[in-house]
């Protein structure tokens, strides 16, 4: 492989700025020389997502879990523009977005996401809230208000999904609610958890019995109203009363449009093991969108985690460092780091980091682990150190 001619030339542009893009541009940054490095991204702020439970319950403040993309930018050589990339086209290199702009990349980087997936299921896109990004906490805690306000236990509360989210939701809800509402847990699966550690599990499942939590297993929802959910489970048809809904229950990629349109693989853009897409040497495709083709079909896939897009956000900047000095980029290799869990407030377990933990002091080291995690060092300590002070 030749070294590019003129690395000036042509942007690299990263479109999506959650783990993924933003790791593989802070990286990326130290890099010289090289192109110019764009982001586009239509929010103004980067979302720590597995902290969303502690800015709901309001233990943890906005500029910790939701910090502007400016400072954790600043200095690093990186222009931000706030728009949605509606196509690409890879046969001329460029991209095209929502504003009406149209750009010409060098090398691109796919880092899109996901979004919550409805299965199709009536009335869960007009009647379910969510608890997927910033802007669902406000309708989430104003619902929390409202029930808080009548008589305890006149009230019920649906989660839909008994994966991380569901299962974390639903115990910080419960803490949260103290008594003013009857929680539910509806899953399609025979267990909660199904993808998570055995201990993990175990200690959930003492949580959610604990707080009283009603789990419903095998079960599948049929339609959502505006105050009623039905579903069908081991107890047959049930018209369950709610009154606030949460849809947990699943995600899809969400892909931009591509000229010439891409063969999925498991609705996701396949990629190789340097994260390349297969077939376009200039495109990297990481995080939700992406799954590696893998001859060795015992493989285990990639997760779809925060700590995976990071560590693909990181390979993918060496991959690109690589193109530019015209080395072999190393295929990604991921390091499982473990499972952190939060149970409710100041509880947690975890699994990993050579220990296995359930309890307040786990609920810290979560804490603590993923604030020194947040984007920007300087800011991940500031962070942190609020916290400590304040514990």
């Amino acid at each position: 492989m030749q070294p590019v001619s003129n690395p000036q030339e042509r942007p690299i542009i990263v479109v999506g700025g959650g783990f993924a893009g933003l790791s593989t541009l802070l990286t990326l940054s130290r890099v010289h020389p090289r192109p110019p490095l764009v982001l586009i991204e239509p929010k103004a702020q980067f979302v720590f997502v597995p902290l969303l439970y502690e800015l709901l319950s309001g233990e943890l403040q906005a500029w910790e879990v939701a910090p502007d993309y400016a400072p954790l930018i600043q200095g690093h050589g990186i222009s931000h523009i706030r728009d949605i990339v509606t196509s690409v086209n890879v046969e001329d290199h460029s991209i095209t977005t929502a504003g009406g702009d149209h750009l010409v990349y060098s090398q691109l980087v796919l880092a899109t996401g996901a979004v919550p997936d409805d299965f199709g299921i009536p009335g869960v896109r007009d009647h379910a809230l969510g608890f997927h990004s910033l802007r669902d906490l406000a309708p989430l805690q104003e619902r929390l208000r409202q029930l808080r306000l009548r008589p305890s236990g006149t009230s019920s509360v649906v989660i839909v999904g008994a994966g991380a989210t569901g299962v974390e939701l639903a115990c910080k809800l419960v803490d949260l609610l103290e008594g003013a509402a009857q929680v539910h847990l509806v899953d399609q699966g025979d267990q909660i958890l199904a993808r998570s550690r055995a201990f993990n599990r175990e200690q959930a499942e003492r949580a959610l019995k604990r707080r009283g939590i009603n789990v419903h297993l095998k079960t599948r929802v049929l339609s959502v109203k505006p105050d009623s959910v039905r579903w069908n489970g081991i107890e047959g048809d049930v018209e369950q009363a709610h009154d606030g809904l949460i849809w947990t229950a699943g995600s899809k990629p969400n892909i931009p449009d591509l000229h010439p349109s891409a063969e999925l693989h498991q609705k996701r853009l396949p990629v190789d093991q340097t994260l390349r897409l297969q077939g376009q040497p200039d495109v990297l495709a990481l995080g939700d969108i992406a799954t590696h083709a893998r001859k060795d079909e015992g493989q285990t896939p990639w997760p779809l985690s925060a700590q995976a897009a990071i560590q693909q956000g990181q390979a993918a900047a060496r991959t690109l460092e690589a193109h530019l000095k015209g080395g072999t980029p190393s295929p990604f290799i991921f390091q499982d780091l473990g499972e952190m869990l939060s149970l409710g407030i100041s509880d947690a377990t975890i699994t990993g980091m050579g220990m296995t933990l359930a309890g307040p002091l786990a609920f810290k080291i979560r804490r603590l682990a993923y604030l020194t995690r947040l984007p920007g060092l300087s800011l991940g300590l500031r962070s942190a150190g609020a916290w400590l002070v304040g514990s």
